[in-house]
């Protein structure tokens, strides 16, 4: 292992929950947004970064989902609907690709990821 996974491993490993998945969805938001600035070179990672992110949501929806889950039910059910549009996008994307279709997936995950970074605080 070199040095550089090393120290991403360790400071992964003393980060919460929340932090965890803040850090997650902005690097997925990151990966996708960086498809879209560079279409034309990188537009073949999509199905890949499409996957990555289902999975992503997915965990977040199962969490959602778990009976000791501290979040209200309001913030429950928006957040798995969400994860749900999350889903169906994807199946879009992978049907028309489209750098622009990408801004919905981009802009979902920098703000959920913002708002878990402002509760973690």
């Amino acid at each position: 292992m070199n040095t550089s996974n090393l120290y991403r491993q360790t400071e992964v490993s003393g980060l919460n929950q929340i932090e965890l998945e803040s850090r997650a969805l902005l690097k997925s938001a990151s990966v996708l947004g960086d498809i879209k600035n560079h279409w034309e070179e990188c537009k073949g990672r999509l199905p890949e970064a499409l996957e990555k992110n289902n999975k992503l949501w997915s965990v977040i929806s199962t969490c959602m989902a778990e009976e000791e889950c501290p979040h209200t039910k309001e913030v429950k059910s928006n957040i798995m609907n969400l994860a749900v549009f999350v889903f169906r996008k994807s199946i879009e994307l992978m049907r028309e690709p489209s750098p622009e279709a990408l801004d919905v997936l981009i802009n979902i995950n920098y703000n959920i990821a913002k708002g878990l970074s402002e509760t973690s605080e």
